[in-house]
């Protein structure tokens, strides 16, 4: 069993190092925020003051953070992983974060002699709990493979998806096409019952017909028709509108660096936005359909 330095514990951290411990492994977590630290200890994290506490003694230290500004921080700036690691430790961030700093973070790590692999996830809170994430490597195919034991625990599929940043553009393009198909999604479902179809109905019928999509059948935006959908319980955040909004502006910026022209996904970010101007990040994204239809059914009112 391995000796876990991990750094994150929000929501994904959080049910990502329980599983962790339950496999046998020790964790020693840290987070900058003191609650988030307590509610890991309930999952059998140890609790440490600093990246240092964190990293000493680690066979592997894992990043979970929000954005690429915080992982290069807690990497590269005084007090950082780098700085406090030992160069045998094997560095995994599992952040979803932009493209660049997924390549500037491999290139610090190999220049201060450490190795890196950028291991983005999909599947949300509830894939982290369940241990059924998707991840997404970036990095040699010796490091894959070297990490590939101690991410089982948290994962339902891995996949090393190529050399350094590879799993962060996975992971971008990924969670991009998912947002395009739930903006059809949520139109689907409002003009269909506009002309008088019955929401489960028009979902039966279009699960097994070409309209069919990974959010259709797991994020369906009527409530009383698919039972994992947010919609049931009044758009409470599975993936947060401003999450998705994230993603999506990764790929956008990341699209212009290699002069591709992305027109739905910008149509769908400023969809996204609409939300957040009206103080809704904190919904789940299938709270899109609220642009279509203001009084959606089970959707926040007032």
């Amino acid at each position: 069993m391995a000796t876990i330095g991990w750094i994150g514990l929000g929501n994904m951290g959080r049910p990502m190092t329980k599983n962790l411990v339950a496999a046998g492994h020790t964790v020693n977590g840290y987070d900058v925020v003191p609650e988030a630290v307590e509610a890991a200890k309930e999952g059998g994290v140890n609790a440490v003051g600093s990246i240092a506490e964190a990293v000493a003694g680690a066979d592997i230290v894992f990043t979970m953070l929000p954005k690429g500004e915080h992982a290069r921080a807690v990497h590269m700036d005084p007090g950082g992983v780098l700085e406090h690691a030992d160069a045998s430790t094997l560095l995994i961030d599992s952040s979803t974060i932009d493209f660049d700093s997924a390549r500037a973070l491999h290139k610090a790590a190999r220049e201060a002699g450490f190795r890196f692999l950028d291991a983005p996830v999909s599947g949300g809170v509830t894939g982290a709990a369940a241990g059924t994430l998707t991840f997404m490597v970036g990095g040699s195919d010796e490091d894959f493979e070297r990490a590939k034991p101690v991410i089982e625990p948290m994962a339902g599929n891995i996949f090393h998806a190529g050399g350094e940043a590879a799993g962060q553009a996975a992971k971008i393009v990924n969670n991009m096409q998912l947002a395009i198909s739930l903006q059809g999604v949520v139109e689907g479902a409002v003009l269909a019952q506009r002309f008088g179809l019955e929401p489960k109905t028009f979902f039966d019928i279009a699960k097994v017909s070409s309209g069919d999509s990974w959010p259709l059948r797991t994020w369906y935006p009527v409530p009383g028709v698919v039972d994992t959908a947010a919609s049931n319980n009044g758009f409470q955040p599975g993936f947060s509108t401003m999450l998705m909004h994230k993603d999506v502006g990764l790929a956008i910026e990341g699209a212009k660096t290699k002069g591709v022209d992305l027109p739905a996904a910008s149509l769908v970010y400023e969809q996204l936005q609409k939300l957040i101007d009206e103080d809704l990040a904190g919904l789940d994204t299938t709270a899109l359909i609220k642009n279509i239809d203001p009084e959606a059914e089970g959707l926040p009112q007032g």
